[in-house]
């Protein structure tokens, strides 16, 4: 009799428990209420040491799907745990998704989620990844000089209606500040089609020398597959097909 390991065992249960729960709920099983916009990522590189990951070291300018969120979801502008999910639309085909989370900056409060009111404020990944024997936080920092986008989802609609809202991407180690090496630009506001049809992968929409660590990477991936398994989507699913902002 061929044993199954405890460790497959317990990733099968955790996606089949999304799944339940996603067709339960009839759509996105983590930050349902959302709205998604046109975007444009310029990465102007890594100032300072290197990381590692060519995407983040080199200039470059990608077309970008750009979606805000709201985790519970609470009504209005009550404080929620927000969320950002920037997907960057690469030549080779391959997309980078990258999902943050309402968070503190400093470097104990970039690990925890931090309900909040306002858009307007820092997102990080929480957990880490690996690049090589390095530990990197990623994170979306509010940009000052960038138009206010709200305490509500129809705020930073409106935002996008009569300004190009920005924010900046960063990147630190566990304990070293945030290093600027971006900037996403976010456009004209998709439809709710399009947004529904859309999916992340956070753990394999990744640059080859990128890997999401820490003890969060594992349930994160189950979580996700068992979502989408219930929509009906893919890891690629939706986009933005304009070119920029």
């Amino acid at each position: 009799m061929t044993v199954t390991p405890l460790p497959s065992r317990a990733a099968t249960a955790v996606e089949r428990a999304s799944t339940a729960l996603g067709r339960l709920r009839r759509g996105r099983l983590l930050h349902p209420a959302g709205r998604s916009f046109v975007g444009e990522t310029v990465i102007w590189g890594t100032p300072g040491p290197p990381t590692g990951v060519a995407l983040l070291d080199d200039p470059g300018r990608y077309r970008t799907t750009v979606r805000l969120s709201k985790g519970t979801p609470t009504p209005g502008s009550w404080p929620d745990v927000l969320g950002l999910a920037v997907r960057l639309h690469r030549d080779d085909g391959r997309p980078f998704d990258l999902l943050v989370s309402s968070s503190g900056a400093a470097p104990v409060l970039r690990n925890l989620p931090l309900p909040r009111r306002r858009f307007t404020g820092t997102y990080s990944t929480i957990t880490w990844f690996r690049a090589g024997r390095r530990r990197l936080w990623l994170a979306a920092l509010a940009d000052p000089d960038a138009a206010d986008l709200g305490r509500s989802l129809a705020t930073v609609a409106a935002a996008t209606r009569t300004d190009t809202p920005r924010l900046v991407l960063a990147v630190a180690s566990a304990v070293g500040p945030w290093r600027l090496v971006g900037q996403v630009s976010l456009g004209a506001q998709l439809s709710a089609e399009q947004d529904a049809a859309l999916a992340f992968d956070p753990t394999r929409n990744l640059p080859a020398e990128l890997r999401l660590a820490g003890p969060l990477a594992w349930l994160r991936d189950q979580t996700y597959r068992g979502s989408r398994r219930a929509r009906g989507a893919t890891a690629q699913s939706g986009g933005s097909t304009a070119t920029t902002v």
